[in-house]
């Protein structure tokens, strides 16, 4: 199993959307900095050719609804695909994803 813990919190799902609609630029430059979070976080990682991903999400309280925490999920997949440890996040590559909350 490897493993990495990312220091922070992924914006939530209404986060995202409320950025989305502030500015045109907003989401694009979020993604950009938790993609870059992501990866960071994850260099030391050897590549990955197929994987079963186990996130365990944690938050200071539980004012957060579990869909709305997992949608940082796009920002994990695509830091692990823009570090060059999974070649893409798509059917090949994602065998199934388990989340813990």
């Amino acid at each position: 199993m490897i493993s990495f813990t990312i220091n922070g919190e992924l914006p939530t799902l209404n986060e995202i959307i409320k950025a989305s609609k502030s500015h045109p630029m907003a989401y694009a430059n979020m993604k950009k900095d938790y993609t870059a979070l992501v990866m960071m976080h994850c260099k030391h990682l050897p590549k990955i050719d197929r994987a079963t991903i186990e996130v365990q999400w944690y938050c200071k309280d539980k004012r957060k609804d579990p869909d709305n925490i997992a949608c940082g999920m796009k920002f994990l997949l695509d830091g692990l695909v823009k570090a060059g440890k999974l070649k893409n996040d798509g059917w090949g590559e994602i065998q199934s994803i388990h989340h813990h909350f």
